[in-house]
């Protein structure tokens, strides 16, 4: 009887028994190849900028070297970032304030202007800024993120100028996904949501 329990156990263990299987989990980025490219072109111009912000004024002989010879593309691009940067403040308040949303086509849009309420910590911000400012403001970025996407299919050689359509898009969505919460953004379709 013992054997045959023996036996039993000995057929039984090795259909019952349950193994381990090991599982490879790989998350995939939720961006597509053209926005990697767009992004890879981005980060070049951005790199231009800090080359030259890093540049050492003096030679190793002890004397002043002269800055590096950009092209005039690169130089606009530069500047184009620059502008970006120098109004980053003031757009994401705009924002907020719900002035300007992020349009499909990876430019501001303009809203009617509204005074926020009472004493909120945008109402001093608000104040500040003329019709004419605001619009100096918007027309500036607008311009330079024009350029920006213009040296993104000038330095790339696998993009044309018939795709600046889908790279509006690609900065588009890039604007969107940095903006913050209950900033307006213009969907695929037209129509303008929320954050």
């Amino acid at each position: 009887m013992i054997r045959k329990l023996f036996i039993f156990t000995l057929i039984l263990l090795p259909l019952c028994s349950c193994t381990l299987a090991k599982v490879d989990v790989n998350v995939v980025s939720e961006r597509t190849s053209l926005e990697n490219q767009v992004l890879g072109t981005y980060n070049t111009i951005n790199d231009d900028l800090l080359l030259v912000a890093s540049v050492r004024g003096i030679s190793p002989s002890g004397k002043i070297a002269p800055a590096p010879e950009r092209t005039p593309e690169q130089e606009g691009a530069v500047r184009a970032l620059e502008t970006v940067s120098f109004h980053a403040d003031d757009v994401e308040a705009f924002k907020r304030l719900g002035w300007v949303g992020e349009g499909r086509d990876g430019l501001l849009a303009p809203f009617p202007r509204t005074q926020p309420k009472s004493g909120s910590s945008d109402q001093a911000f608000a104040e500040t800024y003329s019709d004419g400012e605001f619009r100096q403001v918007l027309d500036e970025v607008n311009k330079a993120r024009e350029v920006l996407m213009l040296r993104v299919i000038q330095t790339n050689e696998n993009f044309t100028a018939q795709d600046l359509p889908e790279i509006r898009r690609v900065f588009a969505r890039i604007n969107q996904q940095n903006s913050p919460p209950g900033s307006k953004v213009q969907k695929d379709d037209g129509t303008w949501g929320a954050l």
